[in-house]
């Protein structure tokens, strides 16, 4: 007896295994995405007394006028502007420099990734140590004449700054694999081939290593790009924005507005903006990529 058998077409088969994930992915990043535009439009009130109001761009009017968004958005373009660059070459640097055959190179490596499985609680403790004023670099400072030291993170000169600081001391070692797996793809071949035609020490890296590496510079450029206008747990542990807005960041903004003061309308709206800004800078990124 023949029994009808139920026959999944060939290239169904990708989709039924990606289909659980798809799934969670929309439930869970999708949905409320949607859910926080279309929030950006209207106004709530969160006692649950009344249903949400559309009031159309009142909360992006409200957002053009608002000095505190605007020295967030300035302070988050100037930790993109200083700590991307800063990730993008000096990993690459510290990839050529540990992609070397040595005895003990290993333990190197480690040294350098240690701080990206670092819980950024545990480094945000350690670096305010080391930014107190009686830390290490105001003591370094006093010995080179610097009496009284500088306030890192007090003062509204140094504090963004040194948050730019953790933030390229925490994702070194993370964009430092990625070049390395690139690096070690590279044929030793080509290296010598070029020390025949008389590129050796520095001009060997500008001749292959910087040409062949290119979709790794583009890829470390988005990824940090994206990491950079999302800053936070910096901010939130070692200077909570301060002094007088100096540190804080659109992110941290957002988070004050929608889990502090409860404006969720608003911190939608910022949150609209930041998300074109990154598709921006992506889009861009790519386009200079496929050149």
């Amino acid at each position: 007896m023949n029994k009808n058998k139920l026959k999944i077409p060939s290239s169904w088969i990708p989709y039924l295994f990606l289909a659980p994930a798809l799934i969670l992915l929309i439930w869970s990043v999708f949905i409320p995405a949607l859910q926080s535009f279309s929030l950006s439009f209207t106004q709530y009130n969160y006692n649950l007394t009344e249903t949400p109001r559309w009031i159309g761009l009142l909360n992006f009017q409200k957002m053009l006028n608002d000095q505190i968004f605007w020295k967030t958005l300035g302070n988050t373009l100037l930790i993109l502007i200083v700590v991307v660059p800063v990730l993008v070459f000096l990993s690459l640097g510290l990839a050529i420099l540990i992609n070397r055959k040595l005895r003990g190179i290993n333990w190197f490596r480690l040294a350098y990734y240690i701080p990206v499985v670092i819980s950024m609680v545990v480094a945000g403790i350690a670096w305010k140590a080391l930014y107190s004023q009686q830390g290490i670099f105001n003591q370094f400072l006093g010995q080179l004449g610097l009496k009284g030291g500088v306030g890192w993170l007090t003062s509204p000169h140094w504090a963004i700054w040194s948050i730019m600081l953790v933030t390229i001391w925490k994702g070194l070692g993370y964009y430092m694999v990625i070049y390395l797996a690139g690096l070690q793809s590279i044929s030793p071949a080509l290296y010598e081939a070029a020390s025949l035609d008389g590129s050796d020490g520095l001009l060997k890296h500008w001749d292959i290593t910087l040409p062949l590496m290119r979709p790794y510079l583009f890829l470390v450029g988005v990824i940090s790009a994206i990491s950079a206008t999302k800053t936070f747990e910096e901010v939130y542990i070692l200077t909570q924005g301060g002094p007088y807005n100096s540190s804080k960041t659109v992110v941290y903004y957002i988070y004050e507005k929608a889990f502090r003061e409860l404006e969720v309308n608003y911190a939608s709206t910022m949150g609209l903006v930041l998300f074109l800004i990154i598709l921006v800078l992506s889009i861009f990124n790519l386009k200079l990529s496929k050149a």
